[in-house]
């Protein structure tokens, strides 16, 4: 199986059964994006220690397997870590998404940044990079609580 093969399957994957799609019990921070060009839609729901750990973080929404794919392997990726890491992976994430090659933050397993990597492909496609940023902004919305929904349309890429 080639890079291109796994992705392709990890996006499948997570798109047909996407983690953590359902509603954090006792959640304390969350926020609603909204992709109007393709229809994509997510509520984040997140659960923050005293601490500012992610205790527990979920998504509800509905949109392309870019959109649920994204947000099902960022709730992976960032349940169980610090705010500040998550905000430093979010801003990696993003940044590989619209222009580096690859993930640079050591806060994640190598297993994990395959994980990323797989929706480094969107660049191709620049009315997918709106898809698959989506549930980050949002995540990064709810944990600053910036906004009330955020809209990729006002999203500059």
């Amino acid at each position: 199986m080639n890079l291109k093969e796994l992705y392709q399957e990890i996006i499948l994957d997570h798109g047909k059964n996407p983690r953590n799609l359902r509603k954090t019990e006792n959640f304390n921070k969350d926020a609603k994006g909204h992709n109007p060009l393709c229809g994509d839609k997510v509520h984040i729901y997140l659960k923050l220690n005293e601490n500012k750990k992610v205790e527990d973080i979920s998504f509800e929404g509905e949109g392309c397997a870019i959109s649920m794919a994204s947000a099902s392997i960022m709730t992976d990726l960032v349940k169980g870590k610090e705010e500040n890491d998550v905000k430093e992976i979010v801003n990696d994430f993003l940044e590989m998404i619209k222009q580096k090659n690859g993930i640079d933050t050591k806060l994640l397993k190598d297993d994990e940044k395959t994980k990323l990597m797989c929706l480094s492909g969107v660049k191709q496609y620049p009315m997918r990079v709106k898809c698959a940023t989506l549930s980050w902004h949002t995540l990064t919305s709810a944990i600053d609580r910036s906004q009330n929904e955020i809209n990729t349309e006002n999203i500059e890429l």
